[in-house]
């Protein structure tokens, strides 16, 4: 299978690392911002082509599918353009920055017949993938959710201390990964929502700070802070408090009330994840956190969204 990569950030290289584990997979493309740096990434990642013109990438010969690591503001119209084109398309965090531009996303890969992930990669977490197992089999019965995550982002830089072209949003960005879990955790499309938002920083002109909460009409309830003004410890820290047990959870780790680490598979996020869209295209049917399944979750986004906004 030949990959057209989209995006030469960190992302970008977590998905090269991943995509290079799996069987008779090549990334043989890849499209970048700039023509020098796309040049070096491609270099350093022995990608055979790289080129500032994404439909170029997406055209060379063979391509079957197209992993966006984009900006989250391109994400509908590559999306649409890729899936035009024939090509399988996974499209990295969120899916887009509107409700609106995913029900677009959604109707194009319908119209394309082709698969359309969303790299929701929380999904593909064992920890996460752990409770909602103890959910399901009724061996765990959450009462609430607790979401924290921080970073300290007061200028517009990446997790590498790069600069960034685009501006990181809270909401449709990392709070829509949070989001996204509790409905997918659940099971459950139907929450109430509210949130609320503290004041937009004079450069980035984005809140800086804000807080949500949801409750399901199943009973339990999702409460999540986010910033970008925290000095400490860096991204996103999950509490679930059940009637058996409290597990906290951070990145692909996860302790019990006492501390306890608890046992898990131990394969990485992001590996599970790119063997799902892999998998999902060779077999012909619709993957794990398909655009399907998180137009739901953007539908609760806007909500959340209108409610802070009036």
């Amino acid at each position: 299978m030949k990959i057209c990569l989209a995006g030469t950030g960190a992302m970008g290289e977590i998905h090269v690392k991943a995509l290079a584990k799996i069987n008779d997979v090549q990334v043989v493309s890849v499209a970048g911002r700039t023509d020098a740096g796309v040049k070096e990434f491609a270099t350093k990642w022995n990608i055979p082509y790289a080129s500032t013109d994404l439909k170029a990438c997406i055209d060379r010969p063979g391509v079957d599918a197209v992993i966006l690591t984009t900006p989250s503001d391109q994400h509908a119209d590559q999306t649409t353009l890729a899936l035009s084109m024939g090509k399988h398309v996974q499209v990295e965090i969120p899916m887009a920055l509107n409700l609106k531009d995913s029900q677009r996303m959604l109707d194009a890969s319908k119209a394309a017949g082709k698969v359309c992930m969303v790299t929701h990669t929380r999904r593909f977490s064992s920890p996460h993938r752990e409770i909602r197992k103890r959910i399901k089999e009724g061996t765990f019965h959450l009462h609430h959710m607790v979401v924290e995550t921080y970073f300290f982002r007061r200028t517009n830089l990446n997790m590498h201390g790069q600069p960034r072209s685009w501006v990181d949003n809270l909401l449709w960005h990392h709070g829509c990964h949070s989001v996204d879990l509790a409905h997918w955790i659940l099971d459950e499309p139907n929450w109430e929502v509210w949130g609320q938002k503290g004041p937009d920083h004079e450069t980035l002109e984005i809140p800086m700070d804000l807080t949500v909460a949801m409750k399901s009409k199943k009973g339990p309830i999702f409460s999540m802070a986010m910033s970008f003004n925290n000095k400490g410890p860096f991204g996103g820290f999950y509490r679930y408090i059940g009637e058996e047990e409290t597990y906290k959870v951070y990145r692909d780790s996860m302790t019990d009330s006492e501390g306890k680490d608890v046992q898990l598979d131990g394969i990485a996020a992001f590996d599970r994840q790119d063997v799902e869209f892999v998998g999902a295209i060779r077999e012909g049917r619709e993957p794990e956190s398909s655009a399907a399944s998180c137009v739901k979750t953007m539908a609760l986004l806007d909500g959340i969204d209108r409610a802070m906004n009036g």
